[in-house]
Formats: C-alpha cells, sequence, structure tokens
C-alpha cells in the first residue's frame, strides 16, 4: 500500500500520488498515459496530472487498483 510518507516529490500536487516502491513496470502508463508518466532518471512512474472529472478519478483508481506493487496511493484513503 502506498504510503504519504514515501510520496515521491516529482508528483504534481494533488489528491493521487505514486510513492518509491514504484518498480517501473510501466503498468500505470500504459493503462492511464493521460495521469502518468516516468521519471527516466529514478526509474519509477509519477502522476503528471490530476484526475478533475468522475471519469478520470475512475481511471486513476483502477490503475491504482491495478498496480503490482500498490505504489499509487490516494490522499483520501
Amino acid at each position: 500500500m502506498a504510503t504519504l510518507a514515501d510520496r515521491l516529490p516529482i508528483n504534481v500536487a494533488g489528491r493521487f500520488f505514486v510513492d518509491s516502491s514504484c518498480i517501473d513496470c510501466d503498468q500505470c502508463r500504459t493503462e492511464s498515459p493521460d495521469f502518468f508518466a516516468r521519471d527516466a532518471d529514478n526509474g519509477t512512474s509519477y502522476v503528471k496530472r490530476q484526475p478533475v472529472t468522475l471519469e478520470e478519478i475512475a481511471e486513476v483508481q483502477a490503475a491504482a487498483t491495478n498496480c503490482a506493487t500498490a505504489s499509487i496511493g490516494d490522499e483520501l484513503g
């Protein structure tokens, strides 16, 4: 489970984040490329844009559910 204390600083501010447990598997970027990008310097994904609409939020939540390492967090729980 992603932890706020391990949130990567490259994430844009907002509700969703990727933490340091990310293994750069590309799953979230494949499923949700509008919201996730790769940090080549550190070999991790990060949230590049926060979702706004209910549909976008559902898309990011689905990517979080499918994350192999549970590295995508939601500040709202």
